[in-house]
């Protein structure tokens, strides 16, 4: 499994072994009536977290261990066990959602989108070798039935797949592609599907900040660093606030190439439902170009039985009819 930002950061995956249903009810509103800017994408990659989504997932508190740092171990040894922890979190066998997106521009108009997403835990011994997600968007009618597919591959490279109805085929996304924006959001197709978790290296920069909540209750994380192999990448460094007690990335500021901080990833709603800390709000905001991506979880169904077949090239296609 990669890391992503959307638990959204580096692996936010709603889902626990057993549990068969969540709902959630949206607390936030969104007009009917909305504003669209003029911006134009300079290429067909129109779609988002966003499997956030976008994973927007969360963790199962049976994963979670006593972590103990020897203060013999380097920041590099350290940092890596955590990143490790983050993302071997149990996340059920296969998981079902929708959601709701805004996008504000930098004139604080905002545009509305909706979404569905499904994902699967792959591995040894089970019905795929890497994890899978699918993404498709409802709303609104221009973007209706845009898909996007993710098969993240253990011994290789991942596999990115874009379905967009106006040309009624499949493109491949290629990696050079993967920090780009879809559907005009903050998020990346890498926080969307997923970052291996090789090509970065890790490291802990302490283990004594705090993290204030929304509520203002007060909580011991750590900060942890992430810097991508890849001498190419729009977005080589990432710095995140995990949660030391339950191990949900709670913040992450994204530096570019410059290393300027130009993004920050905030969480906006965290509950704990039937034992599984979940993240239910986030946004990403831009603090270069001033714009701003808001995501809220609506429903969420695990272990539905979802299938291999599910995350073809084909269900990408076909489920847009």
């Amino acid at each position: 499994m990669a890391l992503t930002l959307c638990e959204t950061f580096h692996t936010m995956r709603i889902g626990a072994p057993g549990q068969r249903y969540l709902s959630v009810t949206r607390t936030a509103s969104f007009p009917r009536k909305l504003f669209v800017n003029g911006r134009t994408m300079s290429r067909l990659l129109s779609l988002f977290l966003i499997t956030p989504f976008l994973h927007t997932w969360a963790g199962n508190e049976r994963f979670l261990e006593a972590t103990t740092f020897p203060q013999s171990r380097s920041a590099e040894e350290r940092g890596t066990q955590i990143a490790r922890q983050v993302q071997d979190r149990d996340t059920g066998r296969d998981s079902r959602s929708t959601m709701r997106m805004r996008l504000f521009d930098r004139q604080g108009r905002v545009r509305e989108r909706a979404l569905s997403t499904l994902g699967m835990k792959g591995g040894a011994g089970r019905a795929v070798p890497g994890d899978r997600s699918l993404t498709r968007f409802t709303y609104p009618n221009d973007i209706n039935g845009t898909g996007f597919l993710v098969w993240e591959n253990p011994e290789g490279e991942n596999e990115r797949f874009l379905y967009l109805p106006s040309l009624g085929r499949v493109r491949r996304i290629a990696g050079s592609e993967t920090q780009d924006r879809p559907m005009g959001s903050d998020f990346t197709y890498e926080d969307i599907g997923g970052r291996e978790f090789e090509d970065y290296t890790y490291r802990l920069i302490d283990d004594t900040s705090r993290w204030t909540a929304p509520d203002g209750t007060v909580h011991p994380v750590f900060r942890l660093e992430s810097r991508t192999r890849d001498p190419k990448a729009k977005f080589p460094r990432v710095v995140s606030l995990v949660r030391q007690d339950n191990f949900v990335v709670v913040r992450g500021e994204v530096h570019n190439r410059r290393d300027e901080l130009q993004k920050v990833f905030d969480v906006k709603r965290l509950e704990r439902v039937n034992g599984i800390w979940t993240v239910l709000e986030m946004v990403m905001v831009d603090t270069l170009q001033r714009t701003r991506t808001e995501l809220v979880v609506e429903k969420v169904e695990y272990n539905v039985g979802l299938t291999a077949a599910d995350f073809s090239r084909r269900a990408l296609e076909q489920g847009a009819r």
